[in-house]
């Protein structure tokens, strides 16, 4: 018995035949069987049929003696099927590589649901490829399976047989098949997902549907497009049968008004001579199935009432009316934006031609976010020591509310926006500031970064599309130009920046400002963050970040966090800090007895890291930042190949770890079970990364940064060493900052003759 049954009908499709079985026979997951039914095709359809079923065993074909339609064709195939599901494939469509492993995998993970619902992309003819638009429904997040009551918005999906696969028992026993007649998807798909027990959703391009420049069957007018009433008489008559689907009654109205009205309006489905028919059917339909009262938006329900009253002109009049003033309202739109930007292009123009302020700081971070990271701790630093330099930070509205008292408020995109970007000597950013950005003379742009790189960066994006996206490498480019200095954490980083983003700038290596308060922080610090969070006493808090993952849609954890806290007992909790995009920690969290906790909105991770006792992640550069803290970290290398391969990185964690390293889930729960993430072993791992990317991590790097940037000094506070620092705060549940071991030595006893000085500021040399 196969996996899966699929199933492909084929009537006139033998220009795209062998692409489309070529596709399934090639799947990366042999465990399959391949029924091609020739629908008495005309065509060479049949003859390529048999020829793949001579050279592999696994397909069977199939020949029909008259031709029957795509319906009762696919009933065929399904009458000789064996596997444990039917997936369904158009002849003129193809499999993406690799979706039978994945739908396989996902089927698995999911305890063997009676439906599973995947994606799609649409391939034109002109080479083009769009993804279906509607692909949010299709979210992993939140528990599966489910049944559609807890997930009905996907019946906003296409209503098509090929976006799923069905477990063949489940279609057996409900005596489910295909009617004949167009639109033939319609009476199966809606009962199938109204009748299941169990769906879950796979959010991954499975399908590719082909968008054929001529001979579709539904791109050509016919009368065969009448056949959509007889098929939504049967999706009634299905709810008539099963009264226990009676709720569903409003819904699929709607899904059919909706459906009649896109029949109706698409030029190529309907000859004109048609047109008064088909209305006079849909103004029966709509008042046959109508359910008074449902809710509905104003413009749907006035679009229902027009096809329930059969106002043909009526209704094609609004239709262009409405589309009159859409484009009306876009051009109107337009302008608006068009005469704004000019405006503030002219205030910016004027504004530059007026006097540098030299005691004026624009600072800003990644995505016009809050007060925090790198740019944060300097912000704080110009305060501290540079008092007579007045400091603003430039964020979205959003995050005003975790600005200190400090520094003035700016919103991007604002005319006191431009105007600080103009007249302050001093902008500092952790990526870069609006593209229409131009330095001035006499300007000092500091580039902080967002940390130490592990991922791959700046240049070398040109080698990792999937992690390059839309990255913009002329633009990079040309910010690069315009940076006076870069700050660095260590040599490491010193090194990439250099490679990456070759440019005149000058590196500043004297440690990351942001862990600056991992120093200065206090035992009270600590425990007030703990209770800020709802932290027991005597838990060990363990810090959850897992990286971004380019190479999917959908950033699902990799670890079931449930199990994870049920297996190690009550004395642990996880903190989920997730990358942004991630879907969290997924699952319900008052399941765990609150003991798996979302902290990804919190504003302040360098607070999270101080408030836990441990780190746990896989790819997060975060990983850099928390070994100054001197606290147990281990790493979950999940799917090392895969995310080597999508964004590459610059550190093999694997061979040159910070901690303990578990492979998989059982590994990680025997790590903690059995102490080995606090272990002497993970301690000789910690101490060794700490001296390779934490040197200059001892409280001082943003005071370093403004004194030779802003105060013009050469002599710079001395760095002290790692085995002279004083510890950070100790980590509440484990007593000391290194497990099992006495804090180090007070670094106010150290002979300042054994304290080095840090790295000298360095001119990059433009070699690109």
């Amino acid at each position: 018995m196969p996996r899966f049954s699929v199933i492909v009908p084929a009537y006139q499709v033998q220009a795209y035949l062998h692409a489309c079985l070529d596709s399934v026979v090639s799947q990366s997951y042999p465990d399959l069987e391949l029924i091609v039914v020739d629908d008495c095709s005309p065509d060479a359809c049949g003859a390529i049929a048999d020829e793949f079923a001579a050279r592999d065993p696994r397909v069977r074909a199939v020949h029909l003696p008259v031709n029957q339609g795509l319906g009762p064709a696919r009933n065929a195939g399904m009458e000789r099927a064996s596997g444990d599901y039917l997936v369904f494939l158009d002849g003129d469509d193809t499999l993406a590589p690799d979706a039978l492993r994945a739908v396989a995998g996902r089927i698995e993970e999911t305890g063997e649901p009676d439906v599973l619902v995947y994606d799609y992309a649409r391939t034109y003819w002109t080479g083009e490829t769009v993804r279906n638009r509607a692909a949010a429904h299709l979210t992993e997040r939140g528990p599966a399976p489910f049944r559609l009551t807890d997930r009905p918005e996907l019946l906003r999906l296409l209503m098509v047989a090929w976006n799923k696969t069905v477990r063949r028992e489940f279609a057996e026993r409900a005596g489910f098949a295909f009617p004949p007649g167009y639109y033939e998807d319609t009476p199966w798909t809606y009962p199938v997902l109204m009748t299941a027990e169990s769906i879950a959703t796979l959010d991954r391009v499975c399908v590719h549907y082909r968008q054929r420049r001529r001979g579709s069957i539904l791109g050509t007018p016919s009368e065969r497009h009448l056949d959509v009433f007889t098929q939504y008489d049967r999706v009634f008559a299905y709810l008539e049968s099963h009264p226990e689907l009676a709720r569903w009654r409003p819904v699929l109205f709607r899904r059919m008004a909706d459906h009649l009205t896109t029949v109706f309006t698409r030029p190529d489905r309907l000859p004109r001579s048609l047109r008064a028919e088909f209305l006079r059917r849909a103004r029966v339909h709509c008042r046959r199935y109508r359910v008074p009262g449902a809710p509905a938006p104003l413009p749907v329900r006035l679009r229902h009432a027009l096809l329930r009253l059969g106002l043909r002109r009526t209704y094609e009049a609004l239709r262009l009316a409405s589309a009159l003033r859409r484009r009306t309202g876009k051009a109107a739109a337009r302008l608006l934006r068009t005469v704004r930007s000019a405006v503030l292009r002219l205030h910016y123009r004027i504004q530059r031609r007026l006097p540098l302020r030299a005691d004026r700081a624009v600072f800003a971070a990644d995505g016009d976010r809050g007060h925090g990271c790198n740019p944060g701790a300097l912000e704080e630093a110009f305060r501290a020591f540079a008092p007579h330099v007045r400091t603003a930070w430039a964020a979205a509205p959003a995050h005003h509310h975790t600005l200190p008292p400090g520094p003035r408020r700016l919103t991007p995109g604002t005319a006191a926006y431009w105007t600080a970007l103009a007249r302050s000597r001093y902008l500092v950013h952790n990526t870069a500031f609006d593209a229409g950005l131009v330095k001035r003379r006499g300007q000092v742009l500091i580039q902080t970064q967002a940390g130490t790189p592990l991922a791959y960066a700046g240049l070398d994006l040109q080698e990792r599309p999937a992690a390059a996206r839309d990255t913009d490498l002329t633009r990079l480019l040309r910010d690069v130009d315009s940076w006076d200095y870069v700050v660095s954490a260590n040599q490491h980083s010193t090194l990439t920046w250099e490679r990456v983003h070759p440019g005149g700038y000058t590196v500043l290596e004297y440690g990351q400002p942001r862990t600056d308060v991992f120093q200065r922080a206090t035992a009270a610090d600590v425990a007030r963050l703990r209770e800020s969070l709802g932290i027991p006493d005597g838990t060990v808090a363990v810090l959850y970040a897992p990286a971004h993952r380019d190479y999917r849609r959908t950033q699902r954890p990799a670890l079931d966090l449930e199990r994870v806290v049920t297996r190690l007992g009550p004395r642990f909790m996880v903190l989920v800090r997730a990358a942004p995009g991630h879907g969290g920690p997924g699952g319900p969290l008052a399941a765990c007895g609150g003991r798996v906790l979302d902290v990804g909105d919190h504003p302040d991770v360098q607070s999270l890291c101080l408030a836990s006792d441990a780190l746990l992640t896989d790819y997060s550069p975060l990983v850099f930042d928390y070994a100054g803290l001197d606290r147990p970290i281990v790493l979950h290398a999940h799917e090392p190949e895969a995310y080597e391969a999508a964004r590459g990185t610059y550190v093999d964690l694997r061979a040159f770890p910070p901690g303990a390293v578990a492979r998989d889930e059982d590994e990680l729960i025997d790590v903690f079970a059995r102490g080995h993430w606090r272990g002497s072993r993970s301690a000789r791992l910690r101490a060794a990364f700490r001296e390779r990317f934490c040197p200059y991590d001892d409280g001082r790097a943003a005071e370093r940064v403004v004194r030779r940037v802003v105060l013009g000094e050469r002599d710079l506070p001395p760095v002290v060493p790692l085995a002279a620092r004083r510890p950070a705060p100790p980590s509440p549940a484990l007593g000391f900052a290194r497990a099992g071991e006495p804090p180090s030595a007070d670094p106010a006893r150290t002979p300042l003759a054994t304290v080095p000085q840090p790295a000298g500021p360095r001119t990059v040399t433009d070699s690109f």
